[in-house]
Protein backbone atom coordinates (compact mmCIF):
# COMPACT_ATOMS: atom_id res chain seq x y z
CA UNK A 1 0.00 0.00 0.00
CA UNK A 2 1.59 3.64 -1.19
CA UNK A 3 2.01 6.02 1.33
CA UNK A 4 -0.94 8.08 0.19
CA UNK A 5 -3.45 5.37 0.78
CA UNK A 6 -1.78 4.96 4.21
CA UNK A 7 -2.73 8.85 4.75
CA UNK A 8 -5.96 8.53 3.83
CA UNK A 9 -6.95 5.84 5.69
CA UNK A 10 -5.73 7.27 9.42
CA UNK A 11 -7.09 10.32 8.10
CA UNK A 12 -10.65 8.18 7.62
CA UNK A 13 -9.93 6.67 10.96
CA UNK A 14 -9.31 9.86 13.30
CA UNK A 15 -11.85 12.85 11.44
CA UNK A 16 -14.60 10.20 10.80
CA UNK A 17 -16.48 9.35 7.07
CA UNK A 18 -15.89 12.85 5.54
CA UNK A 19 -12.15 11.91 4.68
CA UNK A 20 -13.99 8.03 3.74
CA UNK A 21 -15.84 9.52 1.02
CA UNK A 22 -12.85 11.18 -0.16
CA UNK A 23 -10.48 8.28 0.47
CA UNK A 24 -13.08 5.15 -1.11
CA UNK A 25 -12.36 6.33 -4.92
CA UNK A 26 -8.55 6.13 -4.51
CA UNK A 27 -8.38 3.19 -2.07
CA UNK A 28 -11.20 1.27 -3.91
CA UNK A 29 -8.88 -1.29 -5.54
CA UNK A 30 -6.24 -1.93 -2.96
CA UNK A 31 -7.47 -5.53 -2.10
CA UNK A 32 -4.87 -7.09 -4.92
CA UNK A 33 -7.41 -9.43 -5.14
CA UNK A 34 -9.33 -10.14 -8.69
CA UNK A 35 -12.63 -9.35 -8.39
CA UNK A 36 -13.30 -12.78 -9.53
CA UNK A 37 -12.11 -13.75 -6.57
CA UNK A 38 -13.51 -11.34 -3.60
CA UNK A 39 -16.59 -13.24 -2.32
CA UNK A 40 -20.01 -11.33 -2.35
CA UNK A 41 -21.48 -10.86 1.13
CA UNK A 42 -24.64 -10.68 1.98
CA UNK A 43 -25.39 -10.24 5.77
CA UNK A 44 -29.42 -10.90 6.71
CA UNK A 45 -30.10 -9.44 10.70
CA UNK A 46 -33.83 -9.93 11.63
CA UNK A 47 -35.14 -7.64 14.44
CA UNK A 48 -35.83 -9.80 17.79
CA UNK A 49 -35.63 -12.74 16.97
CA UNK A 50 -34.02 -14.66 19.48
CA UNK A 51 -31.52 -18.22 18.88
CA UNK A 52 -34.81 -20.50 19.59
CA UNK A 53 -36.94 -19.24 16.64
CA UNK A 54 -35.07 -21.28 14.15
CA UNK A 55 -36.36 -24.93 13.38
CA UNK A 56 -32.30 -25.93 13.12
CA UNK A 57 -32.15 -24.31 16.71
CA UNK A 58 -35.16 -26.61 18.38
CA UNK A 59 -38.57 -25.03 17.41
CA UNK A 60 -41.16 -26.75 17.39
CA UNK A 61 -43.73 -23.87 16.39
CA UNK A 62 -42.37 -22.05 13.60
CA UNK A 63 -41.81 -22.97 9.95
CA UNK A 64 -38.03 -22.28 8.65
CA UNK A 65 -37.06 -24.47 6.00
CA UNK A 66 -34.88 -22.20 4.10
CA UNK A 67 -33.06 -21.14 6.92
CA UNK A 68 -33.02 -24.76 8.46
CA UNK A 69 -32.00 -26.03 5.09
CA UNK A 70 -29.26 -23.29 5.25
CA UNK A 71 -27.50 -24.23 8.52
CA UNK A 72 -27.51 -27.92 7.23
CA UNK A 73 -25.32 -27.25 4.54
CA UNK A 74 -23.46 -24.21 6.10
CA UNK A 75 -22.72 -24.00 9.77
CA UNK A 76 -24.59 -22.91 12.47
CA UNK A 77 -22.98 -21.33 15.14
CA UNK A 78 -24.76 -22.69 18.63
CA UNK A 79 -23.36 -19.77 21.24
CA UNK A 80 -23.11 -16.58 19.18
CA UNK A 81 -24.20 -13.24 21.31
CA UNK A 82 -25.61 -10.18 20.26
CA UNK A 83 -26.37 -6.95 22.71
CA UNK A 84 -29.85 -7.56 24.15
CA UNK A 85 -31.23 -4.31 22.25
CA UNK A 86 -31.33 -3.02 19.16
CA UNK A 87 -29.62 -0.10 18.62
CA UNK A 88 -27.01 -1.46 21.04
CA UNK A 89 -26.54 -4.25 18.89
CA UNK A 90 -26.53 -2.06 15.67
CA UNK A 91 -23.73 0.28 16.71
CA UNK A 92 -21.66 -2.63 17.68
CA UNK A 93 -21.96 -5.29 15.07
CA UNK A 94 -21.47 -2.13 12.43
CA UNK A 95 -18.31 -0.85 13.91
CA UNK A 96 -16.53 -4.34 15.58
CA UNK A 97 -16.61 -2.45 18.70
CA UNK A 98 -17.75 -2.45 22.47
CA UNK A 99 -20.35 0.05 22.98
CA UNK A 100 -19.09 2.05 25.38
CA UNK A 101 -16.45 2.94 22.86
CA UNK A 102 -19.12 4.57 20.84
CA UNK A 103 -22.66 3.71 21.79
CA UNK A 104 -23.51 7.36 22.61
CA UNK A 105 -28.00 6.93 22.52
CA UNK A 106 -30.29 4.73 21.55
CA UNK A 107 -31.30 4.88 18.38
CA UNK A 108 -28.02 7.16 17.28
CA UNK A 109 -24.51 6.02 15.49
CA UNK A 110 -22.23 8.89 15.40
CA UNK A 111 -21.41 9.95 11.89
CA UNK A 112 -17.60 9.81 13.22
CA UNK A 113 -17.53 6.50 13.27
CA UNK A 114 -16.33 4.01 10.18
CA UNK A 115 -18.59 0.80 9.86
CA UNK A 116 -18.08 -2.27 7.62
CA UNK A 117 -19.64 -0.10 4.78
CA UNK A 118 -16.89 2.08 4.59
CA UNK A 119 -14.15 -0.81 5.08
CA UNK A 120 -15.77 -2.84 1.97
CA UNK A 121 -16.67 0.28 0.03
CA UNK A 122 -12.94 0.89 -0.11
CA UNK A 123 -11.76 -2.50 -0.52
CA UNK A 124 -14.42 -1.99 -3.90
CA UNK A 125 -17.22 -3.57 -2.90
CA UNK A 126 -20.45 -2.17 -4.62
CA UNK A 127 -22.40 -1.56 -1.55
CA UNK A 128 -26.11 -1.78 -0.25
CA UNK A 129 -28.30 -1.81 2.79
CA UNK A 130 -31.70 -1.95 2.78
CA UNK A 131 -34.09 -2.32 5.92
CA UNK A 132 -34.38 -0.93 9.09
CA UNK A 133 -32.12 2.43 9.78
CA UNK A 134 -33.06 3.71 13.22
CA UNK A 135 -29.07 4.95 13.68
CA UNK A 136 -29.75 9.32 12.77
CA UNK A 137 -30.84 10.09 16.20
CA UNK A 138 -34.71 11.01 15.87
CA UNK A 139 -34.76 9.45 19.54
CA UNK A 140 -32.71 12.15 21.49
CA UNK A 141 -33.49 14.92 18.73
CA UNK A 142 -29.12 14.20 17.84
CA UNK A 143 -28.06 17.03 15.58
CA UNK A 144 -28.45 16.20 12.22
CA UNK A 145 -31.36 13.92 12.30
CA UNK A 146 -33.11 14.62 8.84
CA UNK A 147 -29.97 13.96 7.05
CA UNK A 148 -30.79 11.19 4.12
CA UNK A 149 -27.24 11.08 3.08
CA UNK A 150 -25.99 9.45 6.01
CA UNK A 151 -25.67 6.15 5.00
CA UNK A 152 -23.63 7.32 1.71
CA UNK A 153 -21.38 8.11 4.89
CA UNK A 154 -21.26 5.12 6.85
CA UNK A 155 -19.97 3.50 3.74
CA UNK A 156 -23.03 2.19 1.99
CA UNK A 157 -23.69 3.55 -2.41
CA UNK A 158 -27.59 3.20 -2.01
CA UNK A 159 -30.26 2.55 0.56
CA UNK A 160 -34.02 1.75 1.35
CA UNK A 161 -34.93 2.07 4.48
CA UNK A 162 -37.60 2.28 7.11
CA UNK A 163 -37.12 5.64 10.04
CA UNK A 164 -34.03 6.91 8.47
CA UNK A 165 -35.23 10.36 9.15
CA UNK A 166 -39.35 9.74 9.88
CA UNK A 167 -39.91 8.98 13.11
CA UNK A 168 -41.96 5.79 14.42
CA UNK A 169 -45.09 7.55 14.83
CA UNK A 170 -44.98 8.97 11.16
CA UNK A 171 -45.15 5.52 9.38
CA UNK A 172 -44.52 2.26 10.37
CA UNK A 173 -42.72 -0.87 8.70
CA UNK A 174 -45.19 -3.41 7.66
CA UNK A 175 -48.61 -2.51 5.57
CA UNK A 176 -48.52 0.92 3.93
CA UNK A 177 -44.90 1.44 5.06
CA UNK A 178 -43.24 4.57 5.05
CA UNK A 179 -40.14 4.43 3.24
CA UNK A 180 -37.20 6.27 1.86
CA UNK A 181 -35.25 4.99 -1.11
CA UNK A 182 -31.93 7.03 -2.43
CA UNK A 183 -32.98 10.41 -0.54
CA UNK A 184 -36.57 10.34 -1.89
CA UNK A 185 -39.47 8.99 0.53
CA UNK A 186 -41.54 6.14 -1.63
CA UNK A 187 -45.20 6.75 -2.41
CA UNK A 188 -47.37 5.26 0.38
CA UNK A 189 -49.38 1.85 -1.29
CA UNK A 190 -51.82 0.72 1.59
CA UNK A 191 -51.28 -2.59 -0.35
CA UNK A 192 -47.47 -2.73 -0.30
CA UNK A 193 -45.80 -4.60 2.89
CA UNK A 194 -42.33 -2.90 3.68
CA UNK A 195 -40.37 -6.54 4.46
CA UNK A 196 -40.92 -7.04 0.58
CA UNK A 197 -40.47 -4.34 -0.94
CA UNK A 198 -36.86 -4.25 1.12
CA UNK A 199 -35.96 -7.76 -0.11
CA UNK A 200 -37.31 -6.76 -3.86
CA UNK A 201 -34.53 -3.93 -3.22
CA UNK A 202 -32.03 -6.49 -2.50
CA UNK A 203 -32.45 -8.82 -5.38
CA UNK A 204 -32.67 -5.43 -7.85
CA UNK A 205 -29.33 -4.89 -6.63
CA UNK A 206 -28.07 -7.89 -7.07
CA UNK A 207 -29.40 -8.38 -10.46
CA UNK A 208 -27.88 -4.82 -11.51
CA UNK A 209 -24.15 -6.05 -9.58
CA UNK A 210 -23.87 -9.44 -9.86
CA UNK A 211 -20.63 -8.69 -12.12
CA UNK A 212 -19.02 -7.01 -9.18
CA UNK A 213 -18.09 -8.08 -5.47
CA UNK A 214 -21.25 -6.70 -3.64
CA UNK A 215 -22.13 -6.56 -0.25
CA UNK A 216 -25.62 -6.18 0.76
CA UNK A 217 -26.60 -5.13 4.94
CA UNK A 218 -30.20 -6.30 5.35
CA UNK A 219 -31.57 -5.20 9.13
CA UNK A 220 -34.18 -6.71 8.86
CA UNK A 221 -37.87 -4.87 10.12
CA UNK A 222 -39.10 -8.69 10.69
CA UNK A 223 -39.86 -10.33 13.72
CA UNK A 224 -40.37 -6.83 16.04
CA UNK A 225 -43.53 -5.63 17.11
CA UNK A 226 -45.95 -5.00 16.21
CA UNK A 227 -47.47 -8.92 15.47
CA UNK A 228 -49.49 -8.25 12.65
CA UNK A 229 -50.56 -10.39 9.51
CA UNK A 230 -48.36 -10.62 6.61
CA UNK A 231 -49.36 -10.92 3.09
CA UNK A 232 -48.92 -15.09 3.73
CA UNK A 233 -51.88 -14.53 6.31
CA UNK A 234 -55.48 -15.42 5.74
CA UNK A 235 -56.27 -11.76 7.54
CA UNK A 236 -53.93 -10.06 4.94
CA UNK A 237 -56.96 -10.41 2.58
CA UNK A 238 -59.15 -8.03 4.06
CA UNK A 239 -57.59 -4.63 4.30
CA UNK A 240 -59.16 -3.76 8.23
CA UNK A 241 -57.35 -6.60 9.86
CA UNK A 242 -53.79 -6.13 8.12
CA UNK A 243 -53.00 -3.67 11.58
CA UNK A 244 -54.35 -6.52 13.79
CA UNK A 245 -52.22 -6.53 16.85
CA UNK A 246 -51.85 -10.62 18.47
CA UNK A 247 -48.94 -12.08 19.23
CA UNK A 248 -50.47 -15.42 17.50
CA UNK A 249 -49.27 -13.58 14.07
CA UNK A 250 -45.71 -13.87 15.08
CA UNK A 251 -45.12 -17.06 13.56
CA UNK A 252 -46.60 -15.92 10.39
CA UNK A 253 -43.65 -13.61 10.67
CA UNK A 254 -41.20 -15.83 11.14
CA UNK A 255 -42.15 -17.44 8.25
CA UNK A 256 -41.78 -14.56 6.00
CA UNK A 257 -38.28 -13.69 7.38
CA UNK A 258 -37.70 -17.30 6.15
CA UNK A 259 -39.41 -16.78 2.96
CA UNK A 260 -37.68 -13.66 2.01
CA UNK A 261 -34.38 -15.79 2.73
CA UNK A 262 -35.39 -18.09 0.38
CA UNK A 263 -36.05 -15.29 -2.33
CA UNK A 264 -32.46 -13.87 -2.02
CA UNK A 265 -30.74 -17.48 -2.56
CA UNK A 266 -33.07 -18.09 -5.22
CA UNK A 267 -31.81 -14.85 -7.05
CA UNK A 268 -27.90 -15.37 -6.14
CA UNK A 269 -28.52 -18.69 -7.72
CA UNK A 270 -30.23 -17.26 -10.79
CA UNK A 271 -27.29 -15.22 -11.38
CA UNK A 272 -25.00 -17.76 -10.91
CA UNK A 273 -23.15 -15.82 -7.87
CA UNK A 274 -24.16 -18.61 -5.32
CA UNK A 275 -21.01 -20.59 -4.62
CA UNK A 276 -18.59 -17.53 -3.41
CA UNK A 277 -21.11 -15.72 -1.57
CA UNK A 278 -20.82 -15.46 1.67
CA UNK A 279 -24.48 -15.36 3.49
CA UNK A 280 -24.81 -14.64 7.57
CA UNK A 281 -28.25 -15.04 9.21
CA UNK A 282 -27.90 -13.97 12.87
CA UNK A 283 -30.76 -11.41 14.78
CA UNK A 284 -29.99 -8.25 16.79
CA UNK A 285 -31.60 -9.03 20.12
CA UNK A 286 -33.71 -11.83 22.01
CA UNK A 287 -36.88 -12.39 21.02
CA UNK A 288 -39.66 -10.22 22.56
CA UNK A 289 -40.29 -10.80 26.32
CA UNK A 290 -44.46 -11.28 24.97
CA UNK A 291 -43.62 -14.67 23.03
CA UNK A 292 -43.17 -17.59 24.60
CA UNK A 293 -41.91 -20.19 21.95
CA UNK A 294 -42.47 -24.12 22.07
CA UNK A 295 -39.13 -26.09 21.67
CA UNK A 296 -37.55 -29.46 21.86
CA UNK A 297 -36.36 -28.28 25.35
CA UNK A 298 -39.48 -26.68 26.40
CA UNK A 299 -41.37 -23.56 26.13
CA UNK A 300 -38.82 -20.61 26.10
CA UNK A 301 -40.23 -16.75 26.76
CA UNK A 302 -38.42 -14.25 25.10
CA UNK A 303 -35.59 -12.13 26.72
CA UNK A 304 -34.90 -8.86 24.42
CA UNK A 305 -33.78 -6.07 27.11
CA UNK A 306 -32.73 -8.30 29.33
CA UNK A 307 -29.26 -9.31 30.85
CA UNK A 308 -29.85 -13.42 31.20
CA UNK A 309 -29.39 -15.51 27.72
CA UNK A 310 -32.23 -15.26 26.11
CA UNK A 311 -31.92 -11.38 25.91
CA UNK A 312 -28.70 -12.03 23.42
CA UNK A 313 -28.31 -15.77 22.46
CA UNK A 314 -29.77 -14.99 19.47
CA UNK A 315 -29.37 -17.65 15.88
CA UNK A 316 -26.31 -17.33 13.59
CA UNK A 317 -25.83 -19.24 10.17
CA UNK A 318 -23.42 -18.59 8.03
CA UNK A 319 -23.47 -20.20 4.01
CA UNK A 320 -20.80 -20.07 1.88
CA UNK A 321 -20.50 -23.26 -0.93
CA UNK A 322 -17.28 -22.82 -2.16
CA UNK A 323 -15.78 -22.77 1.05
CA UNK A 324 -18.15 -24.87 3.36
CA UNK A 325 -18.55 -28.79 1.38
CA UNK A 326 -20.04 -30.66 4.41
CA UNK A 327 -22.92 -28.65 7.08
CA UNK A 328 -21.73 -28.41 10.62
CA UNK A 329 -21.99 -27.08 14.40
CA UNK A 330 -19.61 -24.58 16.00
CA UNK A 331 -19.63 -24.75 19.81
CA UNK A 332 -17.20 -22.20 20.68
CA UNK A 333 -18.49 -18.44 22.06
CA UNK A 334 -18.43 -15.66 19.39
CA UNK A 335 -20.64 -12.42 19.63
CA UNK A 336 -21.24 -9.30 17.28
CA UNK A 337 -17.60 -7.90 17.40
CA UNK A 338 -16.43 -10.25 15.40
CA UNK A 339 -18.69 -10.07 12.24
CA UNK A 340 -16.57 -6.91 11.29
CA UNK A 341 -13.10 -8.29 11.16
CA UNK A 342 -14.39 -11.59 9.82
CA UNK A 343 -15.95 -9.70 6.74
CA UNK A 344 -12.55 -7.45 6.82
CA UNK A 345 -10.49 -10.83 6.64
CA UNK A 346 -12.62 -12.75 3.35
CA UNK A 347 -12.38 -9.46 1.69
CA UNK A 348 -8.75 -8.60 2.02
CA UNK A 349 -9.44 -5.26 3.71
CA UNK A 350 -5.77 -4.58 5.76
CA UNK A 351 -7.59 -3.34 9.47
CA UNK A 352 -3.87 -2.75 10.75
CA UNK A 353 -5.26 1.01 11.50
CA UNK A 354 -8.37 0.04 12.50
CA UNK A 355 -9.66 -0.84 15.84
CA UNK A 356 -12.10 -3.69 16.48
CA UNK A 357 -12.72 -5.68 19.78
CA UNK A 358 -13.47 -8.70 17.37
CA UNK A 359 -11.65 -11.37 16.33
CA UNK A 360 -12.23 -12.89 13.11
CA UNK A 361 -13.57 -16.57 12.34
CA UNK A 362 -12.99 -16.55 9.00
CA UNK A 363 -10.76 -19.95 9.42
CA UNK A 364 -13.69 -21.88 11.23
CA UNK A 365 -15.77 -20.89 8.27
CA UNK A 366 -12.68 -22.38 6.12
CA UNK A 367 -12.89 -25.92 8.47
CA UNK A 368 -10.95 -25.14 11.26
CA UNK A 369 -12.91 -26.18 14.58
CA UNK A 370 -10.49 -25.00 17.21
CA UNK A 371 -12.29 -21.75 19.58
CA UNK A 372 -11.71 -18.92 18.49
CA UNK A 373 -11.91 -17.60 21.49
CA UNK A 374 -12.85 -19.46 25.02
CA UNK A 375 -14.90 -16.46 26.26
CA UNK A 376 -16.38 -13.36 25.46
CA UNK A 377 -17.07 -10.08 27.24
CA UNK A 378 -20.35 -7.96 26.84
CA UNK A 379 -20.66 -4.29 27.78
CA UNK A 380 -24.51 -3.55 27.91
CA UNK A 381 -26.04 0.42 28.90
CA UNK A 382 -29.56 0.28 27.30
CA UNK A 383 -29.86 4.10 27.50
CA UNK A 384 -34.10 3.54 26.39
CA UNK A 385 -37.00 4.06 27.98
CA UNK A 386 -37.06 2.59 31.44
CA UNK A 387 -34.86 -0.24 30.60
CA UNK A 388 -32.12 0.91 33.17
CA UNK A 389 -30.72 -2.79 34.19
CA UNK A 390 -27.59 -2.22 36.09
CA UNK A 391 -26.02 -5.36 35.55
CA UNK A 392 -24.79 -4.29 32.51
CA UNK A 393 -21.13 -5.43 32.30
CA UNK A 394 -20.15 -9.96 32.14
CA UNK A 395 -18.27 -12.39 30.40
CA UNK A 396 -19.35 -15.88 29.61
CA UNK A 397 -18.61 -18.92 28.12
CA UNK A 398 -20.86 -21.45 27.07
CA UNK A 399 -21.53 -22.84 30.61
CA UNK A 400 -20.71 -19.83 32.87
CA UNK A 401 -21.24 -16.28 33.95
CA UNK A 402 -19.88 -13.75 36.07
CA UNK A 403 -21.15 -9.96 36.33
CA UNK A 404 -19.23 -7.27 37.42
CA UNK A 405 -21.02 -7.29 40.55
CA UNK A 406 -20.11 -10.42 41.21
CA UNK A 407 -22.79 -12.22 40.74
CA UNK A 408 -21.35 -15.43 38.97
CA UNK A 409 -24.20 -18.06 37.46
CA UNK A 410 -24.12 -21.50 35.40
CA UNK A 411 -26.12 -20.57 32.76
CA UNK A 412 -26.61 -24.38 31.17
CA UNK A 413 -28.26 -25.21 34.66
CA UNK A 414 -29.80 -21.91 35.35
CA UNK A 415 -30.73 -20.70 32.35
CA UNK A 416 -33.04 -17.89 34.10
CA UNK A 417 -30.02 -16.94 36.66
CA UNK A 418 -31.91 -17.66 39.93
CA UNK A 419 -29.12 -18.94 42.32
CA UNK A 420 -25.92 -17.24 42.04
CA UNK A 421 -22.75 -20.17 42.55
CA UNK A 422 -21.18 -20.54 45.90
CA UNK A 423 -18.67 -23.26 47.29
CA UNK A 424 -17.10 -23.69 43.87
CA UNK A 425 -15.26 -26.18 42.57
CA UNK A 426 -11.74 -26.19 41.41
CA UNK A 427 -12.89 -25.69 37.99
CA UNK A 428 -15.62 -23.01 38.85
CA UNK A 429 -13.04 -21.08 40.65
CA UNK A 430 -10.43 -20.91 37.82
CA UNK A 431 -13.15 -19.96 35.51
CA UNK A 432 -14.55 -17.12 37.61
CA UNK A 433 -10.18 -16.25 38.38
CA UNK A 434 -10.71 -15.91 34.67
CA UNK A 435 -13.65 -14.01 34.19
CA UNK A 436 -12.70 -11.36 36.74
CA UNK A 437 -9.33 -10.55 35.44
CA UNK A 438 -10.76 -9.67 32.38
CA UNK A 439 -13.56 -7.40 33.52
CA UNK A 440 -10.79 -6.04 35.83
CA UNK A 441 -8.72 -4.96 32.63
CA UNK A 442 -11.79 -3.38 30.90
CA UNK A 443 -12.33 -1.63 34.32
CA UNK A 444 -9.09 -0.44 33.46
CA UNK A 445 -9.69 0.69 30.00
CA UNK A 446 -12.93 2.20 30.21
CA UNK A 447 -14.52 2.54 34.12
CA UNK A 448 -17.88 1.84 34.11
CA UNK A 449 -20.27 5.23 34.65
CA UNK A 450 -22.25 7.03 32.37
CA UNK A 451 -23.07 10.55 31.85
CA UNK A 452 -23.48 12.58 28.61
CA UNK A 453 -21.83 15.36 29.27
CA UNK A 454 -18.37 13.24 30.16
CA UNK A 455 -18.41 10.43 27.89
CA UNK A 456 -16.44 10.89 25.06
CA UNK A 457 -16.44 8.08 22.10
CA UNK A 458 -13.72 7.67 20.22
CA UNK A 459 -10.26 9.35 20.60
CA UNK A 460 -8.03 6.84 22.84
CA UNK A 461 -10.83 4.23 23.42
CA UNK A 462 -12.71 4.39 20.01
CA UNK A 463 -10.17 5.09 17.44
Amino acid sequence: MNTISRILIICSLIFGNTYAVFAQEILSDQSGMPDSEMPNIVLIMADDMGYESLGCNGSTEYSTPNLDQLAAQGIRFDHFFSQPLCTPSRVKIMTGKYNFRNYEDFGYLNPNQTTFGNLLKNAGYETCIAGKWQLNGLNQDNPGNEDVKRPYRFGFDEYCLWQLYHERAEGERFANPLITQNEKDLPRDKDAYGPQIFADYIKDFIDRKAGKPFFVYYPMVLVHDPFVPTPDSPEWADPARRYEKDTAYFADMVAYTDKIVGQIEDKLKEKGVWDNTIIIFTGDNGTHPSIISETVDGNVKGGKGKTINTGNHVPMIVSWPQQIKNGRVYNGVLDFADILPTLAEAAKVNTTQYHTDGQSFLSVIKGNSKPIKSETFIHYTPRWGKNTDLHNRWVMDRKYKLYQDGRFYNTQKDPDENKTLSNLTPKEQERREKFEAILQAKEKEFPYHWNKEEFKPGGEQGN
